[in-house]
C-alpha cells in the first residue's frame, strides 16, 4: 500500500513513534560567514599533533548485491546510504543508497534487494534525467494531512532536492519508496539550466529536524565550497523547498610559516564537501572538506552562523602541489614537504555520521577514503579524536575500500542490537565480480563491535 494512501497518521514512524525514535536518538544551537583565509594553527584542538596509533579491525558477514557503473549495469555506482528504522519492529527496517544514473536502491537487513528506482526526469519544465548522489532521512514530515518518513536525495543532474516517501510497511511494502517531489523546484546553486548544466551543482546532502520543528536539508556543491541550507515544505500536495541561506568556506589556508595553502584541485575545481550530518541535539553540522579536513559549523532555522572550526585535518594538509595537465594528478613541489596534518584522515575526507550515545555522549564517523579506514571523534567538546577502524569481510565477503558514504543508526535495528553501521565499499571485489565495470556495493557492520574494538561507551 502507498503510503499515501493510508488513514491520516497512521503508525509506524509516524506522529508519536517518529516523535519517540527522533528523541531516543534533539535542542538546536545558535549561529554568518566564516573567513576567507581560515589559519591552519589554533583551529586544530592538537587532533594534527595527535600521535599516530594503528587502527582496530571489525568485521562483516553482511554485503549488498553488486552494482556496476557500466551500460551493462545501467550506471548504476554505488554512493551514499541511509538507514530508516521502523520503531515499531527494527527488524523490519530498510536501508536506501544511491547509484548516482543508476539511481536508488532499497534492501532489507539480510542486503537483499526490494526496489530498484530508476534515476527519472525531474518533475520540472526543463527537465533532466536524474543522477542522485547522497541520501538521508527525514522523520514525520507533514504532507497531505498526514506525517510521513521521507528519503531526501541530491539530484546532481537538476541541482535540487528530491523526495521519495517511505512506506511504513517498510521491508514488508511491494514498493518502499514513492517519489512525492513537487514540480518546477528551484536550482540550489544556479539561476537557469546554463549554470547546472556546468555540473557544478548539488552534492552531499544532510537532514536536520531541530525539536522546535520543522526539516531542513544542507546541502553542498559538486566543485566549490559552498553550502546550502533550505527548509522542506509542502507544496501543492507534494514536498519542496525554500531557500534559507549559503555561506562559503575557505578555500586557502594561512600555515604557520606565513605561506598560505590551496589544496591540489582541477582547473576551475575548489576544494569540496560532501560528507556531511547535523548533530540533531546541539545543531552543529560536521562536514567533511574532500581534501581538508573535518569541520564543525553552526546552524540555527535561521542559516549558518559564526561559529566554525577546523576539528581535524587530513594527513598532507599543507603540503604544497602542483597539478600535472598530463597525468591529472597533484604532485608535491617539494617531495620533502610533510605539511601540518592530522594523523588519522587520508584524503579524500568523505562520509560522516553521529552515533549518539548515553546522555551528551557520542561520536563522529568519518570516512577516510585514501587509506580504507574510519575515524571517530568525540561528539562534544572538542571532538578530541578517539581512533580509527576498518573493516574486514569474513565469510566470503571482502574488506571495505575506498568508502564514500556512510550512516549510522544508534537505536537498535533488527539483529543489531546496539546500532548499525552501514558503508559504501569501492571496488568491490571477490569471486565472480567483473572488475572492469566499476563494481561497488555496500556492506553492514554491527555499532557494538565498533565500540567494543575501540574500548567505547555506547548507549
Amino acid at each position: 500500500m502507498s503510503i499515501l494512501s493510508r488513514a491520516p497518521l497512521a503508525p509506524a514512524l509516524t506522529g508519536l513513534a517518529s516523535a519517540a525514535l527522533l528523541a531516543a536518538l534533539c535542542p538546536p544551537a545558535a549561529v554568518s560567514a566564516p573567513p576567507a583565509h581560515a589559519p591552519a594553527h589554533g583551529v586544530d584542538r592538537g587532533a594534527a599533533t595527535q600521535r599516530a596509533v594503528p587502527a582496530v579491525e571489525v568485521t562483516t558477514d553482511n554485503e549488498t548485491p553488486v552494482l556496476y557503473d557500466s551500460e551493462e549495469g545501467g550506471n548504476a555506482s554505488g554512493d551514499d546510504p541511509a538507514i530508516w528504522v521502523d520503531a515499531q519492529d527494527s527488524a523490519n527496517s530498510i536501508v536506501v543508497v544511491t547509484a548516482k544514473e543508476g539511481g536508488l536502491r532499497v534492501y532489507d537487513l539480510d542486503s537483499n534487494e526490494l526496489q530498484a528506482v530508476a534515476a527519472a526526469e525531474a518533475p520540472r519544465e526543463d527537465a533532466a534525467a536524474g543522477r542522485y548522489n547522497n541520501v538521508d532521512i527525514a522523520y514525520g514530515v507533514p504532507l497531505g494531512g498526514e506525517r510521513v518518513d521521507v528519503a531526501v536525495v541530491s539530484d546532481r543532474y537538476n541541482d535540487q532536492v528530491r523526495f521519495f516517501a517511505i512506506d511504513p510497511a517498510g521491508a514488508r511494502a511491494q514498493t518502499p519508496l514513492t517519489e512525492v517531489t513537487a514540480a518546477d523546484l528551484p536550482f540550489l546553486f544556479h539561476a537557469d539550466r546554463a549554470g547546472v548544466d556546468t555540473e557544478q551543482t548539488a552534492y552531499g546532502l544532510a537532514v536536520w529536524q531541530p525539536r522546535q520543528g520543522g526539516t531542513y536539508v544542507v546541502v553542498t556543491q559538486e566543485g566549490t565550497t559552498a553550502l546550502t541550507l533550505v527548509e522542506v515544505m509542502e507544496q501543492d500536495g507534494a514536498l519542496g523547498y525554500v531557500p534559507v541561506d549559503t555561506v562559503s568556506m575557505p578555500a586557502q589556508f594561512d600555515l604557520p610559516d606565513g605561506t598560505v595553502w590551496t589544496p591540489c584541485e582541477e582547473p576551475g575545481v575548489g576544494p569540496q564537501f560532501e560528507g556531511v550530518a547535523v548533530d540533531r541535539r546541539t545543531g552543529t553540522l560536521f562536514a567533511a572538506q574532500e581534501d581538508v579536513g573535518l569541520w564543525e559549523i553552526g546552524l540555527s532555522t535561521q542559516g549558518f552562523t559564526g561559529k566554525q572550526g577546523l576539528i581535524d585535518r587530513v594527513k598532507d594538509f599543507g603540503v604544497h602541489d602542483r597539478f600535472d595537465p598530463e597525468t591529472e594528478e597533484c604532485e608535491p613541489i617539494d617531495p620533502a614537504d610533510e605539511g601540518v596534518g592530522g594523523s588519522l584522515l587520508e584524503a579524500d575526507a568523505e562520509g560522516v555520521d553521529i552515533y549518539y550515545g548515553r546522555g551528551a555522549n557520542g561520536y563522529v564517523v568519518v570516512s577516510s577514503q585514501g587509506d580504507d579506514s574510519f575515524a571517530v571523534y568525540e561528539r562534544n567538546g572538542r571532538h578530541a579524536p578517539v581512533g580509527s577502524f576498518r573493516v574486514r569481510g569474513v565469510d566470503g565477503v571482502d574488506d571495505i575500500h575506498g568508502s564514500d558514504g556512510l550512516a549510522i543508526a544508534s537505536v537498535p535495528v533488527g539483529e543489531y542490537t546496539r546500532g548499525l553501521l552501514v558503508t559504501h565499499d569501492e571496488p568491490e571485489s571477490g569471486p565472480g565480480v567483473d572488475d572492469e565495470q566499476g563494481p561497488t556495493n555496500f556492506s553492514y557492520v554491527d555499532v557494538g563491535d565498533v565500540l567494543d574494538a575501540l574500548g567505547l561507551r555506547g548507549r
